[in-house]
């Protein structure tokens, strides 16, 4: 009996690692890319994995938790990793390549793979009956958004990000907040809130309302919703705004004062650990520069140690704990994976890496044999985690951060924990590898 093809759609990191990952298991594959029948707004060559916004990978440390999932990927064969490290180009600790010689060479490659078929169309409905890859990226087309939302119900897949900046609870200084939820005593709630007096939330004012902004790009016109405004514009609607927005102080009393603060700022737990925190409604297009200097001045945030920052940029992206499985299936139709962007991950590398998962559970479907997801210690597992983690939120993308893996036991010193990270991940990684072998 012949195999089926599999069908990916999209051309990018996560369409081409996907592809790779399953010509290496010996599958055929109908790799579907639009271009140059239809561009989208952000792309201008006819290559495969073509880099818009930036050349580089980031860290090339195996510390960071970017380094690793990197290096992660090597020992996973990712052809990313492969084409980056060949075309890589000379950047201080970061790893940054050539975008022409790469995008080139990852075309070669996947042109040259007797398993996969290249075939420029667009691609503009899903069908649930045939085993598909959906790796389509931030810039999902009109048609194609409309489709997904057909199968997930359109309340689930959002257009635009509009995340907070994250900080570690480690960095916060507890002696300048307190924990309550609004109404409720101190040290009863589920919120860290951090008072400003008067005069600190003026100098908070006057320095938000003068820092610097990210442009946006030509494709991204600003489509913002009155329930989700970057901090900095309600802060330009009047001094007070903010004070009757997210820094309303209404039913929370500061025990050191027994008053109510003339504003506050909440943070609220991120992850189930307690690891991570993020400032609530504090959504912003600031340079991040300006976000370490800005929200620094908020008490309690002077040592912050931000693990995202806030952003507001174009990006389709579908709420993952709603719908996804930790296969990357879509749960309502598991003949339907997702990879890249698309899953809930920022970043080149964070999406790349969800195509090689995708293509290596995909070619299991196929061939009827169980579906694996690395472990949670592992930086992919980590990433796995976060797209599935059914913890009541607002689900936004997010880099891989080390807040996303299981925390450290109690006796690893903080100035430890990164190199345990990566050497626990390593380890796991291979003992899993070889399982998958065997």
């Amino acid at each position: 009996m012949t195999e089926p093809r599999i069908i990916i759609i999209g051309g990018g990191l996560a369409g081409c690692e996907a592809a790779w990952r399953l010509a290496q298991a010996d599958m055929g594959v109908d790799l579907f890319e639009m271009k140059p029948r239809k561009f989208s707004p952000a792309h201008t060559t006819t290559r495969l994995a073509e880099l818009v916004c930036s050349n580089s990978f980031r860290s090339r440390d195996l510390h960071s938790a970017i380094g690793l999932l990197k290096e992660e990927m090597r020992l996973l064969n990712s052809l990313i990793m492969m084409c980056a490290d060949e075309t890589e180009v000379p950047a201080g600790k970061a790893l940054a390549v050539d975008r022409e010689r790469f995008a080139s060479l990852i075309t070669a490659r996947i042109e040259a793979l007797d398993q996969v078929r290249l075939i420029r169309e667009e691609v503009t409905d899903l069908d649930p009956s045939c085993l598909t890859i959906l790796a389509t990226g931030p810039l999902t087309s009109d048609p194609l958004s409309a489709s997904l939302s057909t199968l997930i119900g359109s309340e689930h897949l959002h257009f635009y990000d509009a995340t907070s900046p994250i900080v570690t609870f480690d960095s916060i200084d507890m002696n300048r907040v307190f924990t309550a939820s609004r109404y409720e005593q101190e040290g009863e709630g589920d919120y860290i809130n951090c008072p400003l007096t008067e005069e600190e939330y003026s100098r908070f004012y006057e320095a938000l309302t003068r820092a610097d902004r990210v442009t946006p790009r030509p494709f991204e016109k600003p489509r913002y919703h009155e329930g989700c405004l970057p901090i900095e514009v309600m802060a330009g609607r009047g001094p007070r705004t903010l004070t009757f927005g997210p820094m309303k102080p209404v039913g929370l009393s500061d025990p050191r004062t027994g008053q109510r603060p003339y504003a506050v700022v909440q943070l609220r737990r991120e992850n189930r650990a307690g690891t991570m925190f993020n400032l609530v409604g504090f959504q912003t297009r600031l340079k991040r520069p300006e976000q370490d200097r800005v929200f620094r001045l908020i008490p309690g945030l002077k040592k912050a140690e931000f693990v995202r920052y806030g952003s507001v940029h174009r990006n389709t992206f579908i709420n993952a704990p709603r719908h996804l499985n930790a296969h990357l299936q879509l749960m309502r139709h598991p003949s339907i994976f997702l990879a890249g962007q698309i899953t809930g991950v920022e970043g080149y590398v964070e999406s790349a890496a969800m195509g090689i998962l995708a293509g290596e559970n995909a070619a299991r479907l196929a061939r009827g044999l169980p579906l694996v997801t690395p472990p949670p210690t592992t930086a992919h597992g980590a990433l796995i985690n976060h797209l599935t983690d059914r913890t009541p939120r607002d689900f936004q993308p997010m880099n891989v951060i080390f807040g996303l893996f299981p925390p450290a036991p109690a006796g690893v010193r903080k100035k430890d924990r990164k190199a345990f990270y990566a050497r626990r991940a390593l380890k796991d990684l291979d003992r899993w590898l070889e399982d998958l072998k065997n």
